[in-house]
């Protein structure tokens, strides 16, 4: 409380200046409004966020004109990130690391208010970039203050720039991985449910380490949603998924993997070889359709989850191996 208190003080002081212009010999006092960077400059709270724009050669783009929403982690939160991830300081953080770190934070081309998120959840890009320069997603949910990919809520928001939004978060977003999507997202619980049992088994890929790893694939995962795996549940005639033996469900989510990272643009109709065989897709109809002559549509609001080690698109039906 004290923290969000110093911040509000320090904003609604600095957050305009004035400047004088002649007129008739008259001095006008006119209100200017400060842009992204100034307003971060004028604030103590965020000098780590300045040097580190500064490091990454960000100063002039984050100046320009424009609409784009800045999510700016406090010094707080810049020193727990480069803590854990066992930096000294900011100047050990690659710049090129650095620059995408930054760019995590940017929303571009909208001025995007707290109370735009506020009682929903949903995915939005960032300007930093993932396989095939394709841009990350970056989850949100505003059904209880406002949080980002599960880890950084909002401490002060909609403060207004010159050229955009910005809102001070408690932590740094870190780049995010296909486990990232899969953890904050409830809608895919039972999926990392059966990804954690499959990896109780043997042998196994195994799952949850490698979704979590942002240096492994890229991949593209179809992902059940939860409903999804209740319909199956219900197909097999068993009553919770450990019911089910773990190199059977090891076998199916294999199904759900391929080994490239395909955007929804980038599906063609016809064959599709997953990591535990084939299975196709139908471009057109947006829908994936197993050996067994099962249909599994694409759910089209919720494609393209991109992430820094593969591309996540949910689906309504779990893609089943041969004759099971």
């Amino acid at each position: 409380m004290k923290t969000l208190k110093t911040l509000s003080l320090a904003f609604l002081a600095i957050v305009t200046f004035w400047s004088c212009s002649d007129d008739d010999d008259a001095a006008v006092m006119e209100p200017k409004q400060l842009n992204i960077v100034e307003t971060a400059q004028a604030t103590p709270s965020l000098s780590i966020l300045v040097e580190a724009v500064i490091q990454a050669d960000l100063v002039n783009a984050l100046s320009a004109s424009g609409s784009r929403t800045v999510l700016a982690p406090t010094n707080d939160a810049f020193t727990a990130f480069l803590a854990a991830k066992g930096f000294d300081s900011l100047a050990d953080v690659p710049d090129d690391v650095l620059t995408q770190i930054l760019l995590n934070h940017v929303i571009d081309g909208a001025n995007i208010m707290s109370s735009d998120l506020a009682g929903a959840a949903g995915y939005t890009n960032t300007l930093a970039s993932g396989p095939n320069d394709s841009n990350l997603s970056l989850y949100w949910d505003g059904t209880s203050g406002v949080t980002f990919n599960g880890a950084s809520n909002v401490a002060l928001a909609d403060i207004s720039t010159s050229n955009g939004i910005v809102h001070v978060v408690d932590a740094v977003i870190d780049l995010p991985t296909i486990a990232t999507f899969a953890t904050t997202n409830p809608g895919l619980s039972t999926l990392v449910d059966a990804l954690a049992y499959a990896d109780t088994g043997a042998p196994t890929v195994p799952y949850i380490t490698t979704v979590s790893d942002a240096t492994a694939g890229p991949f593209t995962v179809f992902a059940p949603t939860n409903a999804a795996f209740g319909d199956l549940l219900t197909e097999l005639n068993v009553t919770a998924l450990t019911d089910i033996d773990t190199a059977t469900v090891d076998a199916v989510l294999t199904y759900h993997i391929v080994g490239a990272n395909v955007q929804s643009s980038m599906l063609t109709s016809g064959t599709v070889t997953t990591i535990g065989g084939d299975i196709t897709a139908d471009a057109t109809a947006f829908t994936l359709t197993d050996a067994n002559n099962r249909v599994s549509n694409i759910i089209t609001s919720l494609v393209d989850i991109q992430a820094v080690n593969g591309v996540v698109h949910a689906i309504d039906k779990v893609v089943l191996p041969p004759q099971m």
